[in-house]
């Protein structure tokens, strides 16, 4: 009885506890009804704005509620995020804007053709793309409240004259997975020591999306849904202006725009960063007023478009870039004082409304600034006859079929072509190439997309200076090729049917088609024996010569695991889900090269891979290898964090996979284990950095060239202290295209399509010539820079030097890769790497 009692004693207060929430709950909704008094974002939580980091849920749920109780709010979807989380944007102006938001975006759509009618300002605020930047999400809300509902002349005016599009996170998985650690380590006592775990987040850490990718290096690229839906928003309100709220490292203050003004991308028109340094005028004023101190000009650029301030330069807006000192956590030591998590967002909140104020200020001019951008004369839809692109991936519809979904979202018009066509020495075949016309309404963009320098008036990058979609995909390109548009096609051939029979003996695939990959992995992983050839060969296929090149993969129809008819209907069922070609053959006899049942036929055994991550592995180049075997292979991926290393039975797996990094944290010992590893057959693939460790533990033969050796070939003498800047600028690799003259005999080569292959070099790192022969399978270019910039000492260094190396041990290998082939997931020409690495290289006893 005693017990009973305590127990009622006991949820009493939790009964009146829910009753009281439940009260409050039911007030707020029934005084909601009134703009003027709706729940601030303090009031929905019940606790002080920042007090604990937000989750994402919590942040729709609060917009939601905005939305259903403001007649000045409704809200966008843009998808989902890689972890299904809803991407939602607030789109905040007066209800009679409201009443009419579909014929302003209608008339938004006409931006491009130089025929907008008026319409609104369209101001887009978007933060915290990096889920650790957290003080712009939480700034986000109590801007959108403040427009809900405050009733100042100056909002009102600004409400009936524009449309405010608010996205409060624009990474919805980094900022969960941000505020889930810092939430856990923040007690009631802050803690502002810099080393505690709440300021130090563990690997990956919350800056990136889903698969480690940093979704503001992603505007041109779009691998990533959240950039996708984020873009197509773009294109259909065409803003005028885009704030991009971010954050920086702890010990700075507060930067705005104008960045470094000679490093401002050339293509990016000078009355852009007019329009900026007016601009910046109303930020200063917001932050002189609460005493923040702050920054322009320095560190920061407006050169690579593929980032959030700098997408609307190239796209007839003004891009804004703001950055607040990081506090990661609710109150961080610096060498400012004692940064507050509070006084961040308080920052992000003055410059939120400074844009607001500032564009409302400079409406006319950034209306014009719009359409003078796209009314221009050479800006016009194409016809007739134009000048234009000529591209190609030879035997890669795949790629080409990328390339155009690409294009399409960033809303660049091309063609496909109806026959073959020969431009120069090269064939462009209807199958696999584009034309792209110059002269088209986002020509800026799309100049932009291919451009071609080596030459820059300051040679300082903050991303890469080179992303030229040419090389990424590595296509065949004539750049000044006059066509007839209205003779060319809209929408691609339809694929042909492949003919197949049970009587063919085998089936064939090209391995350049970027999809025989996926189609492989299923057909390895349903039991079906395939084989690869390891040289070219002919065929007389209804008497025309068929040639094949190494890499082909051969499909026996003679199987196991299933008669000849089952065999046939499975692969043409697979063939017509990727889009592969095949090609069937009634004789195994060649009329050159290797027969069908040549012992150079090497049979593909099924993969198992293990990737290593934690601390001291590059948490991107790790989320790229996933990507690729998650989205394109679809086989799956064994994460192993570098501290349980040790402990794992390697013998389970095919493939370990390196990427780069410092792995100082492992015992060089353990090197033999997995020089062990590699001996009973098993394939090391290592890049960059992780070759450092490798060398140190002699697994690696090959000897490398670390940043002390090429610092070398930088002269300093005569150089004053006023130099140094200009020097650590040359010394820097930001992100330039190199070419590699491959030997396509290598396996590791196969179905790459061209004797010459541009990679993306970012880092400081080489390899030296090696005397053992036949195991370097690439090296740099005589002449190695194909665009972007590249200090000429590393050329001259670089030049004939191994950039990919296949060392045999016993029954495996090693595969060292001086470069990252699969950057940010759109070097789309060097990724089929990786593929021969996991199902060619373990054959080759």
């Amino acid at each position: 009885m005693l017990r009973l009692c305590l127990l009622l004693l006991s949820i009493v207060p939790l009964l009146l506890s829910f009753a009281t929430n439940a009260q409050s709950v039911i007030s707020v909704a029934s005084a909601t009804q009134s703009d003027s008094s709706l729940a601030s974002p303090s009031e929905f939580l019940g606790y002080p704005l920042g007090q604990w980091h937000l989750r994402h849920d919590q942040i729709n749920y609060y917009l939601k509620q905005l939305a259903q109780n403001s007649p000045r709010v409704s809200l966008e979807s843009t998808g989902q995020s890689h972890e299904t989380r809803q991407q939602l944007t607030a789109v905040i102006t007066s209800a009679a804007n409201q009443a009419r938001l579909a014929e302003i975006v209608q008339g938004r759509q006409q931006v491009k053709a130089g025929k907008a009618p008026e319409s609104p300002l369209i101001i887009w605020l978007a933060y915290s793309i990096h889920g650790d930047e957290a003080s712009g999400a939480h700034a986000a809300l109590e801007v959108s409240y403040r427009l809900s509902q405050n009733q100042e002349p100056w909002v009102q005016e600004l409400l009936d004259k524009a449309v405010v599009l608010i996205t409060p996170s624009q990474n919805p998985d980094g900022l969960d997975r941000f505020s889930t650690w810092t939430n856990n380590y923040t007690g009631k006592v802050k803690v502002s020591d810099e080393n505690h775990n709440e300021h130090r987040q563990n690997w990956p850490a919350g800056r990136r999306n889903h698969y480690f990718a940093d979704l503001n290096r992603d505007w041109l690229f779009l691998r990533h849904p959240e950039s996708q839906g984020r873009i197509a928003l773009f294109h259909k309100w065409q803003p005028h202006y885009l704030g991009d709220f971010h954050e920086m490292g702890h010990n700075q203050t507060f930067f705005f725009q104008p960045g470094v003004p000679t490093r401002t991308h050339p293509l990016t028109p000078k009355e852009n960063q007019v329009i900026t340094s007016k601009l910046a005028s109303f930020h200063a004023k917001a932050l002189d007023e609460s005493k923040q101190r702050y920054f322009t000009k320095q560190m920061f650029d407006d050169f690579y478009y593929g980032k959030g301030s700098t997408y609307p330069d190239i796209n007839g807006a003004v891009g804004i870039l703001f950055e607040q000192a990081s506090v990661r956590g609710q109150q961080q030591d610096s060498e400012n004082g004692l940064l507050r998590f509070s006084q961040a967002i308080n920052n992000q909140i003055a410059t939120s409304f400074s844009s607001l104020k500032g564009a409302l200020a400079l409406a006319d001019e950034l209306k014009q600034y719009q359409s003078r951008f796209y009314q221009r004369k050479d800006k016009h839809p194409p016809s007739g006859r134009e000048a234009g692109f000529l591209l190609g991936a030879p035997g890669d519809p795949g790629r080409r079929d990328d390339l155009a979904q690409l294009l399409s979202r960033h809303g660049i018009a091309f063609f496909y072509l109806k026959d073959k066509m020969q431009q120069g020495r090269h064939q462009y075949s209807q199958d696999d190439s584009l034309f792209v016309p110059i002269n088209q309404p986002q020509k800026t963009l799309l100049l932009a997309m291919f451009d071609l320098r080596t030459e820059f008036e300051d040679a300082t990058f903050y991303d890469v200076s080179s992303w030229n979609l040419a090389f990424s995909y590595n296509l065949q390109m004539a750049r000044n090729v006059n066509l007839n548009v209205d003779d060319l096609l809209t929408e691609p051939h339809a694929r042909v049917p492949d003919t197949l029979s049970s009587n063919n003996v085998a089936v064939l695939i090209d391995w350049r088609q970027q999809n025989a990959a996926p189609m492989l992995q299923t057909l390895l992983s349903e039991g079906v024996r395939v084989k690869f050839a390891a040289k070219p060969f002919s065929l007389k296929v209804d008497g025309q010569s068929l040639n094949m090149e190494a890499g082909t993969l051969q499909i026996p129809v003679a199987q196991a695991a299933m008669t000849p008819r089952e065999l046939i209907d499975r692969l043409t069922s697979l063939a017509e889900q990727y889009r592969v070609q095949l090609q069937g053959v009634d004789s195994g006899l060649a009329s050159s090269g290797i027969d069908l049942g040549s012992p150079d036929f090497h049979d593909i055994a099924p993969i198992k891979a293990l990737v290593v991550t934690g601390y001291g592995t590059s948490s991107a180049e790790v989320g790229e290898l996933w990507y690729f075997m998650d989205n394109l292979i679809g086989a799956p991926l064994t994460q192993v964090d570098i501290s349980r290393l040790p402990s794992i039975e390697l013998a389970a797996y095919t493939h370990l996979f390196l990427m780069d990094g410092s792995y100082a944290n492992l015992d060089e010992k353990y090197a033999r284990k997995l020089g062990q590893f590699a001996i009973e057959g098993g394939v090391i693939v290592a890049q960059k950095g992780a070759l450092q460790w490798l060398s140190k533990g002699n697994l690696l033969k090959s000897d490398i060239r670390e940043k002390r050796y090429f610092s070398q070939l930088f002269a300093t003498d005569g150089l004053s202290f006023g130099d140094k800047a200009k020097l650590d600028a040359r010394q820097a690799i930001g992100g330039a295209v190199l070419a590699l003259d491959l030997d396509t005999s290598h396996p590791i080569t196969f179905g790459l399509g061209t004797n010459r292959l541009p990679v993306l070099k970012n880092k400081v790192f080489g390899l030296s010539k090696s005397q053992a022969p036949f195991i370097t399978a690439a090296s740099y270019a005589d002449e190695p820079l194909l665009d972007g910039f590249l200090a000429e000492e590393y050329q001259r260094s670089l030049s004939q030097t191994p950039a990919i190396v296949v060392e045999r041990h016993g029954k495996g290998a090693l595969v060292a890769l001086a470069d990252n082939l699969l950057f940010r997931n759109i070097w789309l020409g060097s990724q089929k790497v990786y593929a021969n690495s996991l199902y060619f290289i373990p054959a080759l006893h």
